[in-house]
């Protein structure tokens, strides 16, 4: 008996703690789920926002998958709401704002209102880095990322990105046919050509470690693509099997990155150079980083330059790979522009290897991939989320909100791009790109303002090259295979491959 005295008192409190403990969190749910985006959606609708209502506990989660993806999810909404309207990720309310002189005002603030939509259980599993970091260590990266993007550096470059174009044309040469054709579905082709090239770019002569890197990287991406949709369920992160894959194959990108990193700080010390590939010139600038007292010091940390690097795999090999998808898919749909890129690119260079003093006089190139970038864009919408209260256009928008900024949208509105919107209007650029549209900052295919893409420069030098000399050995047609249907998975695909004819020249 004395015993169960002793024993009993401390058992209750216990049993009391983990009943408080278990009813806090309930409390919490509830208010995640259902106080919360109730609060918040009578204060959008005081204001005239119109949208979906919220439905407990996912919102409209479930019409993503039920309307095909997001982007036709998105193109509805806003034809039944109106351009500014709300619709609900899990139970965070989404206003998306498809007006470009508002999305420039929200991706141009400075003061602290808005912050990158980020899931840092998967942001850790697939790339962080200067795409998701936020005041002073985002001005810190980008400060050392700089030097490495200037277009002089990139110059450098140029023998990498002919020498993995020079393979792709070879590939494709020697996949003819007797009768001089032979059909290629272009979009895995392009994953391989601009993987291969973040990786000579990025790592040298490290190039075959890099190539490995590419492959996890791009296996990662599908993952946690599927994971994103699911994210808002209440507890689904915490189910102890999830994520397993993705930690292995997380784990195997870096320590493959730890040894590269390691193995080229050591002979930078010893006096190596960079290399010029992107790898050394960011180790470079980083080591020139000084404190206040002005002593030299690493700006960035082993884990830290480790997602820079993963980062460099996913935007460096995605965007440009969707963007040479697309060109190719319209200048088959197009012959009459194929031939007005080819005569521009073979009078330029002929059949000799384009060189980069060439490129700037690229004027019919360029409104194609500006036209195509239009049309298509590799982000269909960029995300923010208020950090704090904040009027935009009128409205007041509380902390926790998602503004969604719909580049394809924007993209395909016919009161900035006129009734023709739909068309491949290469001619629209024709007087460059402020000029193009009814809006000089209507055009948004790498975002804007301070957080501009760091890397458009590349996409854009790397598109070029490889659209120059394809068009310098083949030409081209739609194979009776493909199949339209614009898809938005990781980036805007075409959904069953990009099928294509090509003929030697």
């Amino acid at each position: 008996m004395v015993l169960g005295l002793l024993v009993s008192p401390p058992a209750t409190v216990l049993w009391t703690f983990l009943g408080l403990a278990l009813l806090w969190q309930v409390k919490r749910l509830v208010d995640y789920t259902w106080w919360r985006p109730r609060r918040l959606q009578r204060a959008l609708r005081a204001q005239g926002l119109r949208g979906t209502p919220y439905r407990f506990p996912v919102g409209d989660l479930g019409d993503y998958g039920r309307q095909g993806k997001e982007a036709s999810y998105l193109c509805n909404t806003v034809r039944e709401h109106g351009k500014t309207c709300v619709s609900w990720f899990g139970p965070v309310p989404k206003v998306t704002i498809a007006d470009p002189g508002v999305t420039r005002e929200v991706m141009s603030n400075k003061f602290g209102h808005f912050e990158k939509l980020q899931f840092p259980t998967l942001t850790r599993l697939l790339a962080g880095g200067v795409a998701v970091y936020e005041g002073e260590k985002w001005v810190k990266h980008r400060r050392i990322l700089n030097p490495a993007f200037h277009i002089e550096k990139l110059k450098l470059m140029m023998p990498a990105f002919s020498a993995c174009c020079e393979e792709l044309v070879s590939r494709w040469t020697q996949a003819l046919g007797s009768d001089g054709w032979c059909e290629v579905d272009v979009c895995p082709e392009f994953q391989t050509l601009t993987g291969d090239v973040i990786s000579r770019t990025a790592f040298g002569s490290s190039y075959l470690e890099g190539r490995r890197i590419f492959e996890l990287q791009s296996e990662q991406a599908d993952r946690i693509v599927a994971e994103v949709k699911k994210i808002f369920i209440p507890g689904y992160m915490s189910l102890p099997t999830k994520n397993r894959l993705m930690h292995q194959t997380n784990n195997e990108i870096e320590s493959i990155l730890r040894g590269l990193i390691e193995k080229r700080m050591q002979a930078m010390q010893q006096g190596e150079s960079t290399k010029d590939d992107l790898l050394g010139l960011m180790l470079e600038s980083n080591m020139r980083e000084t404190d206040d007292k002005g002593q030299p010091i690493l700006g960035m940390t082993i884990e830290e330059v480790i997602e820079e690097c993963k980062l460099f795999y996913f935007a460096g090999s995605e965007t440009t790979s969707v963007l040479l998808t697309w060109t190719m898919i319209i200048l088959a749909m197009h012959p009459e522009w194929q031939d007005r890129a080819r005569e521009e690119v073979l009078g330029l260079f002929a059949k000799n290897k384009p060189e980069y003093d060439g490129f700037s006089k690229l004027k019919t190139v360029t409104m194609i991939l500006y036209e195509v970038l239009r049309l298509y864009p590799p982000a269909v919408a960029f995300m923010r989320k208020t950090y704090k209260e904040i009027e935009i256009g009128s409205i007041t928008y509380p902390a926790g909100v998602i503004i969604e900024l719909p580049v394809l949208l924007i993209h395909h509105d016919p009161d900035i791009w006129g009734s023709d919107v739909h068309e491949f209007k290469p001619e629209r650029f024709a007087d460059g790109i402020a000029k193009a549209s009814k809006d000089p900052g209507a055009f948004l295919p790498f975002g804007w303002g301070p957080r501009i893409c760091i890397g458009q420069n590349f996409a854009l030098l790397e598109a070029k090259m490889a659209l120059c000399m394809i068009l310098q050995h083949f030409e081209f047609d739609l194979a009776p295979t493909y199949s339209h249907v614009p898809h938005n998975q990781k980036m805007l695909r075409p959904m069953h491959g990009a099928q294509i004819k090509l003929r030697t020249i």
